[in-house]
């Protein structure tokens, strides 16, 4: 029997959703998630510290089998780009700190792999989201439930029972 927990991770610098998904047996089950949350007037350099060392705590409480990432994507705002890419590059650290596997992928990725189909809507997503982890309600913030659907979309990625036995033991 294969087992996968995965640690995915809606990245932000105000708000970090995370999810922790367990694939065993063919099903999915949430075993935790949430957000980190910064204050907007706290200063940046601690916003990154305390995204670090809320998440550094995730991963030792949890022990993940990898972290999915959502890769960035911005065409408007540079300011807000490069201060999310700075908080991506704490959140990549705590995962690297313990040699946790990292995976990202786009948003087109996450939607073709929860909904099948790349052109899904934010609301599709995350209702697909909450019936497949069988959630009452899809969980808030929105951030939270996109990282749920992360994890889902690295389960997913991962493939076949055996692609993930080869996994679990660095064969591929």
């Amino acid at each position: 029997m294969v087992k996968l927990i995965i640690l995915g991770i809606d990245p932000g610098y105000a708000i970090v959703g995370w999810g922790l998904v367990e694939y065993k047996n063919n099903t999915f089950r949430p075993i935790r998630y949430g957000a980190v949350t910064t204050d907007a007037d706290m200063d940046f350099n601690r916003r990154l510290k305390v995204i670090y060392d809320d998440l550094s705590k995730i991963i030792k409480s949890y022990e993940p089998d990898a972290m999915a990432i959502e890769k960035l994507y911005f065409t408007t705002n540079q300011k807000t780009a490069i201060m999310v890419a700075e908080a991506r590059g704490v959140i990549i650290l705590s995962a690297e700190k313990v040699n946790l596997p990292v995976f990202e992928y786009t948003p087109l990725q996450v939607k073709t792999a929860v909904t099948g189909y790349g052109k899904a809507k934010k609301l599709q997503v995350m209702e697909m989201t909450r019936r497949l982890l069988k959630l009452s309600e899809v969980p808030k913030p929105d951030d939270t439930a996109d990282a749920l659907a992360i994890a889902l979309t690295h389960i997913q990625a991962t493939g076949s029972e055996l692609r993930q036995k080869m996994y679990r033991e660095g064969n591929i």
